[in-house]
């Protein structure tokens, strides 16, 4: 009974997760957060220097983030994360992300742990660029299944990530390859034998 219960709480966000207005929900939610998360961190930041650190600082473990939802949350048997990843590999087109009330919940948990490690203006900055970077990374995988690129890099950038539908083992960075070229999970092409 109880199992039941869970399996079809589990599957109804699911499918509330695949909807435009889930997607484009947690869009906003996401972006008044950071901007919230920004102002008031700059307010509380008492050095321009201190204030870029922690930009530059949550941008760069945001792409981490990325990286390790991608591999190790996505591609995996939890099923609030892997039903809805398996749908955006069976329709990458779809709306699938996750429920729009999760990522602020995790970035206001994370905000919280922060203000207690650090100086308050620098943990607010430092989590307002996480989230900014989770709105980029949000965003650019939006763009890549639905804009069909003419430049070369971007179109090399784009490429990167279809190829991951192919080979879902590699490539899990999307807004960058930093971490897939590390941890030995960027995917290489073989040559043709014969």
């Amino acid at each position: 009974m109880m199992r039941n219960l869970l399996r079809n709480g589990v599957d109804a966000i699911v499918r509330m997760s695949s909807t435009r207005a889930n997607y484009w929900g947690e869009l906003a939610v996401d972006v008044a957060l950071g901007a919230v998360l920004m102002v008031e961190g700059a307010r509380r930041q008492p050095g321009a220097l201190l204030g870029t650190l922690a930009i530059v600082l949550g941008l760069f473990a945001f792409s981490f983030v990325e990286y390790f939802f991608h591999r190790w949350m996505f591609h995996t048997r939890i099923p609030l994360f892997a039903q809805g990843h398996e749908l955006h590999h069976q329709h990458p087109l779809g709306y699938d992300s996750l429920p729009f009330f999760l990522p602020p919940l995790i970035l206001l948990a994370l905000t919280g742990v922060f203000v207690v490690l650090m100086p308050t203006g620098f943990a607010l900055l430092l989590a307002s660029a996480i989230t900014f970077g989770y709105i980029i990374y949000g965003l650019a995988h939006f763009i890549i299944h639905h804009v069909r690129f003419k430049h070369p890099v971007l179109r090399r950038w784009a490429g990167a990530h279809h190829v991951h539908h192919y080979h879902p083992g590699t490539n899990f960075g999307v807004t960058t390859p930093l971490w897939d070229v590390l941890l030995g999970t960027r995917y290489v092409r073989q040559a043709r034998v014969g």
